[in-house]
């Protein structure tokens, strides 16, 4: 009960950290309108590059409550995953930026290469999960590996809430 407590907190305080920048982001007047959307773009490339570590990291260590064997086990094989997920997140970046771009004259052509790029990133994303939860299921216990991933699961859930809510559709 007390770690899902911390998850909670934990998610909320990035939640409200991710809102208030967006927000912060997407004020404006209708006159405004392109401003406001590179600002908004701004806002998730910095969002996605930071990746919210330091807060990520605090969340993950205060819900994880790793013992000390533990602690000195995970930490190397999730930064190796923060390594690699960040190469996604670049990916991910460019996409949004080309979306932005391109988005008050988007054609077929360039929709699909979008909408194509954007399923490719969210399956190298999952897949780059399940790679690191069988690494760290084979230095910690499954059970513990298993709460990691539902805390990043959460995390990421979030971050990809606040983006899709921000980015217009597709006209």
């Amino acid at each position: 009960m007390v770690r899902m407590k911390a998850v909670t907190a934990g998610v909320a305080t990035i939640l409200a950290l991710m809102i208030g920048t967006a927000t912060a982001a997407a004020q404006g007047t209708a006159a405004a309108t392109e401003e406001s959307r590179e600002l908004n773009l701004r806002a998730y490339v910095d969002l996605l590059r930071s990746d919210l570590r330091s807060q990520k990291v605090a969340v993950i260590a205060e819900v994880m409550q790793f013992a000390p064997a533990e602690d000195e086990k995970f930490w190397p094989v999730y930064r190796e995953y923060e390594i690699e997920l960040t190469k996604v997140n670049d990916d991910r970046i460019a996409l949004i930026k080309e979306y932005g771009a391109t988005y008050e004259a988007m054609t077929d052509a360039v929709a699909d290469r979008l909408a194509l790029g954007a399923l490719d990133v969210e399956t190298r994303r999952q897949a780059l999960k399940a790679k690191y939860y069988g690494r760290l299921k084979s230095v910690i216990s499954p059970k513990t590996a298993a709460r990691f991933l539902q805390v990043e699961n959460q995390i990421l859930l979030i971050l990809d809430l606040q983006i899709a809510a921000a980015l217009p559709v597709v006209k």
